[in-house]
């Protein structure tokens, strides 16, 4: 069961959406950054952007090294949650742009990877 969840390290470099995680973890880290970059001055957004930027940096290299099918699932919920989180905590417009912005990009992503793992078939 877990042999079909993990894939080894010769079927990771024959996976073609593995650029797809690399653009995930420049989201995060354009997320972990942006409370410096655009002077948060809520406290929420800047915790809310370390927390999820850390997440979501620790959740693309995870599946850089190795892919697992849940850890997009984990990554399409985090990018929910960007889209959701503004109208929760009532941030500023600034990190509501970069949230929603992030948020919406990051759900994109890992959709697409999952719709590619799932359907995407090798032509031999």
């Amino acid at each position: 069961m877990i042999s079909k969840l993990v894939l080894g390290r010769r079927q990771w470099f024959e996976r073609k959406v593995w650029p797809l995680d690399l653009y995930k973890l420049a989201l995060a880290l354009f997320l972990f950054l942006s409370p410096w970059w655009f002077a948060f001055a809520y406290s929420a957004a800047r915790i809310e952007a370390w927390c999820i930027g850390l997440s979501l940096m620790v959740l693309s290299v995870a599946a850089m090294i190795t892919f697992v099918v849940w850890e997009e699932w984990l990554a399409l919920a985090l990018g929910l949650w960007l889209i959701a989180a503004p109208w929760l905590f009532h941030l500023q417009p600034t990190a509501t742009k970069i949230h929603i912005g992030v948020g919406l990009l990051v759900t994109y992503l890992a959709g697409l990877e999952l719709w590619l793992v799932r359907y995407d078939t090798p032509t031999q």
